[in-house]
């Protein structure tokens, strides 16, 4: 019954939506202010003000501020998970366990993995959407502001949730020079059983931490699930009428597209996490081998973890398709093209997942119908590659440094994507199983084109959202910086692959320390290229120059000035509006109106 929690949470907005649909269709629609004021056609004006401080953000259903939730939200985990990493390639340095031990290089591969997928990617893209669909859709808000919010808001306690143990951990160490018992912390050790969670190890591992994370990962389920729902509802229902959906931007496309995946994907985590709860506490045998077996963890797992990486990378996607034109002169090539491309990607990635489990001894035949779709499913992404391609040629390309990173995220996409059409054969994947090969491959699409997308995206639309300029010379160096930093890291990890280097391990045989090492210098070239990111917009939203022209692009010249930047633009206008002007007699300023000096109004 605890399984099906997602079930009924997903059955229950699909009826609320429904009937607001309905009553949308019956009733005059009110006009809705972004705080959760409402002016109704038959009651009159009812207004709220956004209040100041803490208390904004805590209480906010403004779709800007919950995307900007949700952007820091989702960096300070990513910062949190890269950090896991740099301990990995830091021990990865030298062939012996001499820097960190084998448990606790267990535990940060585990939270590298779950912090990343479930809390860095999906809520940064998740923000992105919240503050851009409203303004690109000419919405007001997001169709359920309130939804909006409660999603939010279940994400950090989620991801408390899953690294508890490293926090009990730092917790218990601290409170233990007093004289307080702090048992019951240490015994909730960090999770160390790797990030697919396999049984029977997951199963049978004693740590209650294990039982811990399962729920936070059952709650950030549950929040992604929500905000799946408040995307496509938003997209069906508060377009204007004269936005059909051929005029429908492309990143809005690939936004409804990866939530409709996560419908399908997410609630089918939350019950197979339950399921492995139920193992665990109360003896049940769903994979355990009198029941069910390990093996359909795997086939679970894998249901949803490969609709996952579509779930990941479409938005990228997206936001790629939507930013190259405007840094190339023209529109983009094949619109119509990318769009159905994305609806294949999203419709055939429910087809491949069993390409993770060719090694585990599976009927021939159906081996051979993953593989033919696996070969498939890179058709999809290939139309996008040349499509990008097509739209670079011969256009007026300008290297500013949203177009850096698209550039960059195109070139490790070709790599990402190629190598994994060499794991989708059946005979090469049995030999580079589980060596760093895979490792390589799901890195350049992860830590390549996923983290430049997000930032060329940072950069783009950085003047539209703070008002102000960043560094534009220090930007285009970070940009360089981190396609360099992603190439050395993740090329050498293909190599040992194909060495024959096992991946997960703490320890090495010696043979592959050169490569190694090469790696770790990349990732910490990663690390540099992300810190020069963090100070240049930090200071710049601090004291960068203030945007006075809201066309920073100069997108008006071919034609591609869109509703975002519009928006910016009125606002703009309405704060030149609204400036103190000179008394004419004194030639002092006369005072500005209460409301040109609140920043909490809404725009």
């Amino acid at each position: 019954m605890i399984g099906a929690v997602p079930g009924i949470v997903l059955a229950v907005a699909l009826l609320g939506g429904l009937a607001a649909y309905l009553r949308v269709q019956r009733d005059p629609p009110p006009a809705w202010y972004a705080d959760g004021g409402v002016i109704s056609p038959t009651v009159g004006l009812t207004r709220t003000e956004k209040p100041s401080g803490v208390l904004r953000w805590l209480t906010t259903v403004d779709h800007k501020d919950i995307g900007l939730l949700y952007i820091l939200f989702g960096t300070a985990a990513g910062l949190w998970g890269a950090t896991d990493a740099m301990m990995m390639r830091t021990e990865l340095l030298v062939p012996e366990t001499v820097v960190w031990n084998v448990e606790t290089y267990n535990a940060v591969f585990t939270t590298h993995g779950l912090t990343m997928l479930f809390f860095f990617v999906t809520p940064v893209f998740t923000g992105i959407g919240n503050y851009m669909l409203p303004l690109l859709l000419d919405a007001d808000d997001m169709a359920f502001p309130r939804i909006n919010a409660v999603a939010f808001w279940l994400l950090p306690p989620s991801l408390v949730l899953v690294r508890g143990g490293l926090i009990s951990d730092v917790l218990g160490a601290v409170l233990g020079v007093l004289p307080i018992g702090v048992g019951a912390l240490l015994a909730l050790e960090p999770v160390s059983m790797g990030w697919t969670m396999y049984t029977p190890l997951s199963t049978e591992m004693a740590n209650p931490q294990i039982d811990v994370t399962l729920l936070g990962l059952h709650l950030s389920g549950i929040a992604t699930t929500m905000a799946a729902i408040n995307f496509i509802v938003t997209i069906v229902t508060e377009r204007p009428d004269d936005l059909g959906w051929d005029e429908l931007d492309i990143f809005s496309w690939n936004m409804l597209v990866t939530s409709g995946l996560i419908l399908l994907a997410f609630p089918l985590l939350g019950s197979t996490v339950i399921l492995l709860l139920l193992d665990r506490n109360f003896g049940t045998t769903f994979f355990a081998i009198e029941g069910g077996g390990p093996m359909l963890w795997q086939h679970l797992f894998w249901f949803f973890g490969h609709p996952e990486v579509y779930i990941l990378v479409l938005p990228a996607f997206g936001l790629i398709s939507l930013i190259l034109p405007k840094f190339c002169g023209r529109r983009l090539f094949g619109f119509r093209f990318i769009v159905y491309s994305t609806i294949a990607i999203g419709v055939m990635s429910f087809g491949v997942w069993a390409h993770h489990m060719f090694a585990t001894g599976m009927d021939p035949r159906l081996r051979a119908s993953f593989m033919a779709v696996s070969l498939a499913i890179a058709i999809p992404s290939a139309i996008k590659e040349f499509n990008w391609i097509a739209t670079m040629w011969n256009g007026s390309l300008e290297l500013s440094a949203p177009m850096i990173c698209i550039v960059g995220a195109m070139s490790t996409f070709v790599i990402g994507g190629i190598t994994g059409v060499f794991l989708a054969a059946v005979p090469v994947d049995l030999v580079l199983h589980d060596t760093h090969y895979v490792v390589g491959h799901f890195h350049l699409i992860v830590v390549g084109i996923i983290p430049l997308a997000m930032i060329a995206a940072s950069y783009y639309w950085f003047p539209l959202i703070t008002g102000r300029m960043y560094n534009q010379r220090l930007a285009r160096a970070q940009a360089t910086l981190l396609i360099v930093g992603a190439f050395v890291t993740f090329v050498p990890l293909l190599v040992l692959g194909y060495m024959g280097m096992p991946r997960r391990y703490a320890a090495y045989p010696a043979e592959f320390v050169g490569l190694n090492q090469v790696a770790s210098i990349g990732a910490f070239v990663i690390g540099v290229s992300v810190v020069l990111w963090l100070v240049n917009l930090v200071q710049s939203i601090r004291v960068g120059p203030i945007v006075e022209d809201a066309d920073v692009w100069n997108l008006k010249e071919t034609g591609q000035f869109t509703r975002e930047w519009q928006w910016f633009e009125d606002r703009i206008e309405k704060r030149r509006a609204e400036r103190p002007l000179p008394d004419d007699h004194t030639g002092a300023e006369s005072e500005p109106s209460e409301e040109a000096t609140d920043p909490e109004k809404p725009d």
